[in-house]
């Protein structure tokens, strides 16, 4: 199968297409016909793709780890799916991904593709969603009327992080630059936050959670801005390492779920939830997608078009 995967060298970590051996599933296990697969540019640099879970050095990962296609085989303990039902999802950091014609996943990671989107748009979905998803429904049990304030509401996780709070009934703050306002008050924020123009925590106060999609400073100054008993969840990477143990508490990192996978496709299918793709690149300019030399700013992910053709 034509596959890239990660080459270093001394300028960093770049994509180059290999002929590999087109992988079969074990007994649990489903084979992934890919159609799409959704680009995370600092992928290359995760724990997970230079290292083993063993903690040993990896070479020539297989990068994307969200896609969109069809089941092309089956383990022969797996029940509840059947070869060529289209479905989207994730797999394990530590797998090889999904920018390649096949990859292997779990049952448990994958969803019927909404039936409303092209694969190339159900592929940008699956780790944006969940993780706006997990992070403000399942860990800050965000309740109707309360107060967030969503930092970067215009990025692939924040877009779903304003929508999804926007659906839950609660009023709606976040931090934005200017040219994406009128984008996030189409996704239903209530207020918008210029972040090059003011700081947030000046005009904000008393809110419930803060969902936090940037760290650093800004993660130190959101701090302030929590009422009582108000809730901090970040996705920031650097904060995985903090030594304060409120930012351990708040960090998490998204993981698959078949079942809320299902949730988000009948809300995209609904029209409760609208998903958004910046470009759609060819597998031969997969490393164009990853190294920067496509514009990545927020609105909408880019994504590689493994099977060309297929909607």
């Amino acid at each position: 199968m034509k596959a890239t995967q990660v080459n270093t060298t001394d300028k960093g970590p770049s994509l180059i297409l290999a002929e590999l051996p087109k992988p079969k599933p074990d007994s649990d296990e489903i084979l992934i016909h890919v159609h799409a697969a959704g680009v995370t540019t600092t992928e290359l640099l995760w724990y997970p793709t230079t290292h083993m879970k063993s903690g040993a050095a990896r070479v020539n990962a297989v990068p994307g780890h969200e896609f969109s296609g069809a089941i092309a085989a089956i383990g022969k303990n797996v029940q509840g799916c059947e070869v060529g039902d289209e479905v989207y999802g994730m797999n394990d950091w530590f797998a090889d991904g999904a920018t390649a014609e096949f990859c292997i996943t779990l049952p448990p990671n994958v969803a019927r593709k909404p039936a409303s989107l092209t694969h190339e748009a159900a592929a940008s979905v699956p780790i944006g969603a969940l993780t706006a998803w997990q992070g403000l429904i399942e860990r800050a049990k965000l309740e109707t009327n309360e107060r967030v304030l969503i930092h970067g509401g215009a990025g692939a996780v924040g877009l779903y992080a304003v929508q999804l709070a926007d659906a839950r009934g609660a009023h709606v703050i976040t931090t934005v630059s200017t040219q994406d306002f009128d984008f996030v008050k189409r996704l239903g924020a209530d207020e918008v936050i210029d972040y090059k123009a003011s700081r947030f925590e000046r005009e904000v106060r008393n809110v419930d959670v803060v969902f936090d999609t940037v760290g650093g400073a800004t993660l130190k100054r959101s701090w302030s801005v929590l009422k009582p008993g108000g809730r901090m969840i970040t996705i920031a990477a650097q904060s995985e390492g903090a030594g304060d143990q409120r930012v351990k508490d708040a960090f998490f990192i998204v993981e698959p779920n078949e079942k809320q996978l299902v949730e988000i496709a009948n809300q995209l299918d609904a029209g409760r939830l609208r998903a958004f793709v910046k470009r759609v690149l060819p597998l031969s300019e997969a490393s164009a997608a990853y190294s920067g030399a496509v514009p990545h700013s927020g609105r909408a992910k880019i994504v590689i078009s493994v099977s060309a053709g297929r909607s």
